[in-house]
């Protein structure tokens, strides 16, 4: 095909695909389920049956005044009409406005107290004082061995959604300080809120409504806990990422003009770049792709390395066949490295790497078949001076190359082990409010401390072997010592929630229909098309002790196998804690991995076993460093190991450019460093943002085109100038 036709067709499928995203405007998601899999957890999503979503948002109540809270009556009816106009939409001044997210339930102390005092005859939101529903006094309170099932569930949900330090007074009379002719009194409560709605819940929306009731009530309502601290996240990316993509173009716009001396071919460049990272958004939006907010790191990354073509068609020594086997060489060996992350078990760096790859592709092929020919034609006559092309660098630099994989080697020997598990604290700057929030609430609250575990056991609704199976296994499983219990010396609750103890039947359909749910899920089933599948249990571990997090999934595994079950077990920390650890166990063989795809890549392109081992070490070196550095700056954490990765292609790409057979020129010399100026100076702008895998990308990368182009100029002092680069290939 005619390359005007090549051109034509290219350009015009472009400009199609950025049209896209018109039609199919961009939006970013952040939460554990973009970060990473949970088989686990996808299927309790897919086939609950009782509360549509597995884990509530929490709101942190306070007085206006900072005084009482649950133990003045008027202060604690208030905040049930609340929750009824919450609910109902009642009062404009406090109701939900999103149309397409919407509060499914509530769950508050004061519905499970009412509740309680109902076994007695008696009402809360009725009441005029708290005398009357106090007196006649409830000698053992709600956690008595004679409790009812309400009291039972009343203890436990004050001890999950007020402080520590509380006196708990009718809750629990056995506590120290506390008597049973006394309310629980706090000056602080946690609420839980269930989301739901269409598509992806917009947690936003939940910070909103509590400013609007903060704004229009006696009370400060905040959106507190881990979620809403994902959605803060993604704000900050946000900010960032509109914040840095205008220097970058500006300084990419400079650094080409003053590289090339040619403002026009800095402006097409870029222009062609703009079309590139367009195009993609639009055609990854349009195939139905789940941007993260982790996506937009590819952005400045794509910016950065889709220029490199302009130097080296503008500014070598090269040849128009030399510089696009050169460049050919060097997509696809950044690709082989990056595509390793399409594979990963992080959810965020597959979607991150594939962006970052299809971005590349495109780059290479606006550079190839669109703006090849603008480039040569603006090329300036080249004359090279004959004994420039055959004077060899002094000998001693032959040993700067294998001095400086020495050196690399020796940085990656030097650094700690271990790897930081992925969780929030990875997502939000250092001494962030939120975090300092998240300590306090820790400090505080039970529920704050703990992270849900869930634990999935496949069994059959008409089944009596299968029901017994189940009650007997939650009994085993509330003796694992990674539980949390809510312990008032005479009455132990381990956190443990699946079928309820209040059923009837003989089957699990029988026995869960019968039940009245439990705090958190009105009903453990899983279904699929109306049949019972399986059971989901919830149980709350220690959100702190990552370690703990590791044994309770092996223990519950071996607990599954031993009771003839079959299942699963997941949960945020478990599965995070699971991979982390893999990763630990494996980051070493990915290096190596990619160091051998490259090798076969630039061997099946150069067919030279000798330039493709080059290429190979070199990037496996880098990578190791690179490696190294993450774990002595920062933590080496999962997402670090994309920037590895990166690094390696970047180091691949360069070092293909140096590992011709012939004798630097200054003007490669100089093609190679403007191209590594130009992108690092995105890298850099990266390193300074405030959204912390973005940071520490940019720093990562930064370094890593550094190494990368010092060890592709130690590469070139080993050419020999008896052999030229086969043209054409």
């Amino acid at each position: 095909m005619e390359p005007e036709r090549v051109r034509l067709i290219l350009v015009v499928g472009m400009l199609l695909c950025a049209g896209l995203m018109l039609v199919y405007p961009i939006s970013s998601e952040m939460s554990a389920d973009i970060l990473f899999d949970d088989d686990v957890d996808d299927r309790i999503e897919q086939e609950s049956i009782g509360n549509s979503t597995r884990y509530g948002l929490v709101l942190r109540i306070v007085h206006d005044d900072g005084g009482k809270l649950t133990s003045n009556l008027s202060r604690l009816q208030a905040l049930m009409k609340l929750e009824q106009e919450a609910l109902d939409g009642s009062n404009p001044d406090t109701s939900w406005e999103a149309t397409h997210v919407w509060i499914e339930r509530i769950l508050t102390p004061f519905q499970i107290w009412d509740e309680a005092f109902a076994v007695h005859n008696r009402s809360l939101a009725n009441a005029t004082q708290w005398s009357e529903v106090m007196q006649p006094t409830i000698e053992d309170g709600w956690c008595g061995n004679g409790s009812s099932e309400e009291g039972l569930a009343a203890f436990e949900v004050t001890m999950m959604l007020l402080p520590k330090n509380t006196n708990f007074g009718i809750a629990c009379p056995a506590f120290a300080g506390a008597s049973a002719d006394q309310p629980p009194d706090a000056n602080e409560l946690l609420w839980m809120v269930w989301l739901t709605g269409e598509g992806d819940t917009d947690w936003g929306e939940l910070d909103e409504w509590a400013q609007k009731v903060t704004e229009s009530t006696e009370f400060e309502v905040r959106a507190v806990g881990v979620n809403m601290m994902f959605a803060k996240s993604k704000d900050i990316a946000e900010h960032d990422l509109l914040f840095i993509l205008p220097p970058s173009i500006v300084i990419l716009a400079l650094i080409l003009t003053i590289g090339l001396r040619d403002p026009v071919i800095a402006a097409v460049t870029l222009a062609g770049v703009g079309l590139v990272i367009c195009a993609e958004l639009g055609a990854l939006a349009a195939s139905g792709h789940q941007f993260s907010i982790v996506d937009g790191i590819a952005i400045p990354i794509i910016l950065g390395v889709s220029v490199d073509g302009a130097f080296w068609y503008c500014r070598s020594s090269r040849e128009r066949d030399e510089v696009r086997s050169m460049l050919f060489i060097a997509m696809m060996t950044t690709v082989a490295a990056v595509s390793l992350a399409m594979v990963s078990p992080l959810k965020a760096q597959r979607s991150l790497a594939k962006v970052i790859v299809f971005g590349i592709v495109l780059g290479w092929a606006m550079t190839r078949f669109v703006l090849e020919d603008f480039y040569l034609q603006r090329r300036k006559n080249i004359h090279l001076i004959e004994e420039e092309m055959k004077n060899s660098p002094h000998p001693a630099l032959a040993w700067s190359w294998p001095v400086a994989l020495l050196v690399l080697v020796a940085l990656a020997a030097a650094s700690p082990g271990g790897v930081k598990v992925l969780d929030i604290e990875q997502f939000l700057p250092e001494g962030d409010p939120a975090l300092v929030e998240l300590e306090d609430l820790q400090s505080k609250y039970v529920l704050a401390s703990s992270t849900i575990a869930w634990v999935v056991l496949d069994v059959e609704g008409d089944s009596a072997d299968d029901l017994l199976q189940v009650i007997d296994f939650q009994e085993q499983l509330k003796q694992h010592p990674s539980i949390i219990s809510i312990d008032s010396g005479m009455f132990r609750s381990p956190l443990v929630i699946g079928l309820s103890s209040d059923g009837k039947g003989t089957t699990i359909d029988e026995y869960a229909t019968s039940s009245n749910g439990s705090m958190l899920m009105d009903d453990s089933r899983l279904q699929k098309d109306g049949i019972t599948t399986g059971v989901a249990i919830a149980v709350f571990i220690d959100g702190k002790n990552i370690d703990a997090g590791l044994i309770f999934k092996d223990d519950v595994e071996k607990l599954l196998a031993t009771n003839n079950l079959s299942g699963g077990v997941g949960g945020e920390l478990p599965t995070g804690a699971e991979l982390a650890k893999s990763f630990d166990e494996t980051r070493i063989t990915q290096i190596l991995v990619a160091g051998i795809a490259i090798f076969f890549v630039a061997h099946m392109i150069l067919n030279s076993p000798i330039r493709a081992s080059r290429i190979a070490i070199g990037t496996v070196a880098v990578g190791a460093a690179l490696d190294g550095i993450a774990g002595l700056v920062g933590g080496r954490g999962i997402t670090s190991s994309l920037s590895v990765l990166l690094g390696m292609g970047f180091a691949a790409d360069y070092l293909s450019h140096a590992s011709s057979e012939h004798s630097p020129t200054a003007m490669d010399t100089s093609a190679r460093w403007w191209a590594a100026i130009t992108s690092a100076s995105a890298f850099v702008l990266l390193g300074i943002v405030t959204f912390p895998p973005a940071q520490n990308t940019g720093r990562l990368l930064t370094i890593g085109i550094l190494i990368s182009i010092l060890l592709a100029t130690c590469l070139s002092f080993t050419g020999d100038s008896s052999t030229t680069l086969d043209e054409g290939r």
